[in-house]
């Protein structure tokens, strides 16, 4: 037993020795850190007070543009089509049989010209009828008016002849009218695009046109635009029209500008009109519209990617001098308008800024900078 107790004595003499080492290396190695600690926070004042020392800092390799003030457009696109000034579907005026149609596609007409004949046997037989009781009624009415003039017979009968000729004269007329509708005419002059009926095809009033009219004389653009620009799109505007079959471009003004919301698409439509030109245009040919709806004579340019963003807003890099030094310096700008690629900078930068616009993605404020 005793020795028992002498061997625990020499284990936990050992043990504690080996516990006192630990900490003495302990506090050895936090000596040393503190040492590291001092030399590392040395070094990192010297390296600030060195500032953007060449040797310390990487050189950046840029490219830059003067700012200069320049001619900036904003363009809203859309597709239109083209349409002549008179498109016209001419329907008949009343119902029966085609008998002859004396036009063909392709012909020029002028208005008034008949284009197609509706069957008018049965109005010209009404005609002759009423043309026969008309002729006798007229001469009994002389007879009586010379009676009535010498003051033979009596008022009743001068007056009943009077007014069996006079209704006889109306139904006439009407009757010629109605012989008018079986022509289907001309309303204005142009060109023959659709001939839609046929010799023995019954022509009804409202359901068919027979005709489709076309005057290019005048020639317009339409264009249906998003109800959005409504305030920035007025009458007199500058457009530009692309004609994608052609391969050319027209400039020309608006010319109109609906006051309606279609309530289907929340669009409103706007016209220019052209002169046909050199051009063969068709009707419902594509046109694309580009309409200037913003101008500025002196704004400051610059490519859209130029343009960096951060929490606080919109920024730039500039090139400025540090003693011999280029180098970056971040600029807060306000872009406006953009289009096709380029924004106009409406604040932030002044005529003659150099602009870094390449090689900025990893620039930092104060970098030195190499053309």
């Amino acid at each position: 037993m005793k020795k028992l107790i002498i061997i625990i004595s020499i284990l936990f003499t050992i043990v504690a020795c080996k516990s006192g080492d630990k900490k003495a290396q302990l506090e050895k190695l936090k000596t040393q850190r503190d040492k590291l600690t001092e030399q590392i926070t040395k070094l990192q004042e010297e390296i600030a007070k060195e500032g953007t020392d060449s040797t310390t800092q990487k050189i950046a390799i840029v490219g830059v543009a003067e700012v200069k003030a320049q001619e900036f457009n904003h363009f809203i696109e859309v597709q239109g089509k083209i349409d002549g000034e008179d498109n016209v579907a001419v329907a008949p005026k009343m119902s029966g049989s085609i008998t002859k149609v004396f036009v063909k596609e392709g012909d020029i007409v002028k208005a008034g010209q008949i284009l197609a004949q509706i069957d008018d046997a049965v109005l010209r037989q009404s005609i002759d009828e009423v043309q026969t009781q008309l002729n006798f009624a007229v001469v009994m009415y002389n007879k009586q008016k010379n009676l009535w003039d010498k003051k033979i017979g009596s008022e009743v009968q001068y007056l009943s002849a009077k007014n069996n000729k006079e209704a006889l004269e109306k139904k006439m007329k009407t009757l010629n009218e109605q012989m008018d509708m079986t022509k289907i005419t001309a309303p204005i002059n142009g060109s023959i695009e659709e001939v839609l009926v046929k010799v023995g095809q019954v022509a009804i009033p409202g359901v068919l046109p027979a005709f489709r009219l076309v005057n290019f004389s005048v020639v317009k653009v339409t264009a249906d635009v998003a109800e959005a620009y409504s305030p920035r799109v007025k009458k007199g505007d500058k457009v530009y029209i692309r004609f994608p079959d052609f391969n050319n471009d027209i400039e020309s003004n608006i010319t109109f500008t609906s006051k309606y919301i279609n309530p289907t698409n929340r669009t409103f439509t706007i016209e220019s009109r052209l002169s046909p030109g050199k051009m063969e245009f068709r009707a419902n040919m594509i046109a694309v519209v580009k309409i200037n709806d913003y101008k500025s004579a002196n704004a400051f340019v610059l490519p859209v990617s130029v343009i960096q963003k951060d929490t606080k807003g919109e920024y730039v890099y500039v090139q400025e001098s540090n003693g011999k030094d280029m180098v970056a310096k971040k600029r807060v700008v306000k872009s406006g308008q953009n289009y096709n690629g380029l924004a106009e900078v409406v604040d932030g930068l002044k005529a003659g800024d150099k602009v870094i616009v390449t090689g900025f993605q990893n620039l930092e404020d104060g970098q030195i900078i190499k053309l």
